[in-house]
This record gives structure tokens, C-alpha cells and sequence, in this order.
């Protein structure tokens, strides 16, 4: 029997493989981290040794250690002469009551999207998500703990807020008065829109569930003038509330399919004047379909999450957009979390 040896690359390993798959071991530090209390145990504390860390979070001696050493090679804690504290990222978004509080999300994705993705296979070979019961639910949102879902909305808000100074550097809005963002949630785009562009007056569209809570944070933001919002199914409604002429679909197009897509670019058509635009903001994917990573990630995360939801290709966009009428198709780099470009079109 002879035996083939085969000739390998001398500089190709299996490193970039083992960080895939030990992913898992970063996002769960992090989600432990925050369900512990640590960061909030720190900004209260300024600074604390291990053993002060353990009694405050009863912690054993060899847990506390493999946790603070973790932490502090992710970025999270800093330590110097034995004594830890916050890192300037962390102390910024991971103490609860902070404006940018993003560990709502950490807990919505450990205890919500973290368990669904354990079942992909199911969702890849079925078709349908795996994070509620499509057939039995009318939204995902019917059987998630209302207070993971109230720490998903605040930490969205941080997201888009980071996202609308992106797009308000982009785009210039000083041609536009009136913007609706269309499933609009709590309002971070308007907020920053306006704040940049004092003459803006902005509407966020959104289910009356969503826009009681947005009418809230304009009042604590000092915004109610400035901000609207209005109560109504941007799906189900024949017609979106006219009077615009700027429209922002920001993450809204990657939670359905193609169809209705398109059906919500017609109403955005049928709802500009003459010379209004229409603004797409999402991870969109590349042409080739080869990436970036986390537009095509997102599109799985859609798999799980929504019944016909995915992320879409930029040539995908521009065809719905002229399809429904737009002209001027372009497409306006971002480098923010919630999207990497702002495809934007006008209504002729």
C-alpha cells in the first residue's frame, strides 16, 4: 500500500478556523458579564481587586479569575497594580441607566436570538424561523419577556442613533423639510437628522404600541415639537401620510420578502411629491453575493427571525426602486453598525 503525501502550503492553518469556532466563547463572556452585574459593579466602585469583585458578584476565587482575565483581553476591563475597572467601552455602553446602554441587546441576544441559532439547520432545511412559531404567532414578539424586548428597543435606539450621524455626514438634507421614517421605532433617526438639520421636521410611522413609547422619549429628549409621531401599519395601511418629501427606510426591507418589498416602495412613490427621495439605509450585500460578513450574516439571522426576511443586494434594491418609479438610483457608503450604505432614489 503506498501512501500519498500530499503537499500542503506551509503558511495555511486551521487558526482561522478555530476562531469560528470558538466565537461562541467572546459573545458569551460578555452575556455573562452583563448578567452578573460586573460593569455596573465597577462604574459604582471606580475601581476593585478580585476578591472585591467576588463578594459583590458571589463569585468563586477560580470563576472571578477566568472571568476578569477574559474580560480584560476582550477590551472590557482594564487592569493595573491588581486593581480592575471599566474600560472606557464598556463604562460607556454596559452600565445600566447610561444613554447608550447597549447590554439590553446582549441580553436580547443571549436569551432570545443565542438559543434560535442553535436550531439553524432547522431553519435552513424548513425554511421558517426558529426564534417563535410563525404558525402559531402573529409576531415574534408575543411570547418574549417584555423586559428583554424594553432592553432590545434601548439598545436599537443606540444603534440607529450611531447610524443617523453616519447617514446626516452622507447625505445632505438641507434640500429636504419633512422626513417620515417609516417603521421609524422609538425615533433615533429623527433625532439626529434634526439635531444636524435644525430646519428638518421629522414623522416616525410605527404601530401604536412602538409610537406611545416614541411620543415618551421626545418629551425626555425636548423633541415633541420637532418630532411627530404617527399611529399606523405601513404594511396593512393602502397609503403612507403624505406631506414629505424625504422617506427613510432604515432596517425595515431585510425583516420581509420581495414582494413586499416593492409593495412599500410604491407607497413611498405614490406618497413623495415630485423630486422627493426615498432613502434605504442596511447591511446591504454585495452583487457578487460574497459579502461583507455582516450583511450576509444578517441574512441568516433573517432566516431565523422572520418568515420571508433576508439582506439584499444593492442591484436588488436599485430594480424595486425603479420598478416602483424612483430614478437617479445611487448607492452613498456608511461605516456604522446598523448599515454600510444609503441607497437613495428620486421620485421624478
Amino acid at each position: 500500500m503506498t501512501i500519498e503525501l500530499v503537499e500542503e502550503s506551509s503558511t495555511l492553518t486551521p487558526a482561522p478556523l478555530l476562531e469560528l469556532t470558538t466565537g461562541f466563547w467572546r459573545f458569551k463572556t460578555l452575556a455573562a458579564a452583563v448578567e452578573l452585574g460586573l460593569f455596573a459593579t465597577l462604574s459604582r466602585r471606580g475601581t476593585a481587586d478580585t476578591a472585591e469583585i467576588a463578594a459583590d458578584l458571589g463569585l468563586l476565587p477560580r470563576p472571578v479569575r477566568g472571568l476578569l482575565s477574559s474580560c480584560v483581553a476582550l477590551g472590557l476591563l482594564d487592569r493595573r497594580d491588581g486593581r480592575y475597572r471599566n474600560s472606557e467601552l464598556a463604562e460607556r455602553f454596559l452600565v445600566p441607566g447610561r444613554p447608550h446602554y447597549f447590554g439590553g441587546f446582549v441580553e436580547y441576544s443571549d436569551k432570545h436570538a443565542y438559543p434560535a441559532w442553535h436550531r439553524l439547520q432547522e431553519a435552513l432545511r424548513d425554511d421558517r424561523p426558529t426564534t417563535w412559531d410563525s404558525g402559531a404567532q402573529a409576531t415574534p414578539f408575543v411570547t418574549t419577556d417584555p423586559a428583554i424586548l424594553a432592553g432590545f428597543w434601548e439598545a436599537m435606539f443606540t444603534i440607529s442613533a450611531f447610524t443617523a450621524d453616519a447617514l446626516a455626514d452622507a447625505y445632505d438634507f438641507t434640500a429636504h423639510t419633512r422626513l417620515l421614517d417609516v417603521g421609524g421605532g422609538t425615533g433615533p433617526f429623527p433625532v439626529g437628522l434634526c439635531r444636524r438639520y435644525p430646519h428638518l421636521r421629522a414623522t416616525v410611522l410605527d404601530l401604536p404600541h412602538i409610537t406611545r413609547m416614541t411620543r415618551q422619549r421626545m418629551v425626555d429628549l425636548g423633541m415633541s415639537d420637532v418630532v411627530a409621531a404617527h399611529d399606523g401599519d405601513f404594511l396593512a395601511d393602502p397609503e403612507l401620510p403624505a406631506g414629505h418629501d424625504v422617506i427613510l427606510l432604515s432596517m425595515i426591507l431585510h425583516d420581509w420578502g420581495p414582494d413586499t418589498g416593492r409593495e412599500l416602495l410604491a407607497k413611498c412613490h405614490a406618497a413623495l411629491p415630485p423630486g422627493g427621495a426615498v432613502i434605504i439605509c442596511e447591511l446591504v450585500l454585495d452583487d457578487d453575493e460574497s459579502g461583507p460578513a455582516p450583511a450576509a450574516l444578517m441574512g441568516l439571522n433573517m432566516l431565523v427571525e422572520t418568515r420571508a426576511g433576508f439582506n439584499y443586494t444593492y442591484a436588488e434594491y436599485r430594480d424595486w426602486l425603479l420598478g416602483a418609479g424612483f430614478v437617479d438610483v445611487r448607492s452613498v457608503p456608511l461605516a456604522a453598525a446598523g448599515a454600510n450604505a444609503a441607497i437613495v432614489a428620486r421620485r421624478p
